[in-house]
């Protein structure tokens, strides 16, 4: 399943993250609703399922960690029966000045970092500066995910400038599922600052 360009939108409640994934229409409007998906806080062994809508009713596909509150460990995405089509897995030693993941699914074999590493750098230093850190401030940052073999752009996610979270998705490579883009984009903002 191909989607060309999509967007991401964050609903934050009390006990979970919700996201809506929206295709992109050919004019850069919103489209139709592509898929649900709720982040439980606190988990032990994270799991995102995705649904078709908000009520929950059918089961698209989900990603779930491999291993219980690892930062080395990697996450499989899976299908609505349960298959595996892909997995994406953050570079924990790389990612400590500038965040790197690794992304595969269907052939193809990516890697993504941070665009901009004088952005990683100001994120982490706003963390770690006391009383400061603890202003939450919106950083905008995106990620371009490459091929390994060749360097061809695989994927770019760009967080947009809003109350909420945002990001426009751009899938350049069409052996690129969406629900395994979709995972990551997801990934990328409930589990960056892990």
């Amino acid at each position: 399943m191909y989607v060309p360009a999509f967007s991401m939108k964050q609903r934050i409640t009390l006990m979970a993250n919700k996201y809506e994934l929206i295709a992109t229409n050919p004019d850069g409007s919103d489209g139709q609703l592509l898929a649900f998906a709720q982040q439980k806080r606190m988990a032990f062994k994270e799991e995102v399922t995705f649904y078709t809508d908000d009520a929950k009713t059918q089961v698209v596909f989900s990603f779930k960690a491999r291993k219980r509150i690892d930062l080395g460990a990697g996450y499989d995405v899976f299908d609505a029966a349960g298959q595996p089509i892909g997995w994406f897995k953050k570079e924990f030693g790389k990612s400590l000045l500038r965040s790197s993941w690794l992304l595969s699914g269907n052939g193809l074999d990516a890697a993504g970092t941070e665009r901009s590493a004088g952005i990683a750098i100001l994120r982490r230093v706003w963390d770690f500066v006391p009383f400061i850190g603890e202003i939450p401030l919106p950083f905008i940052f995106h990620f371009d995910f490459t091929d390994r073999a060749d360097g061809r752009p695989i994927l770019s996610v760009e967080r947009k400038m809003s109350i909420r979270d945002r990001y426009r998705v751009s899938v350049q490579d069409q052996r690129l599922d969406f629900r395994v883009a979709a995972a990551m984009t997801v990934a990328l903002d409930a589990l960056q600052s892990r």
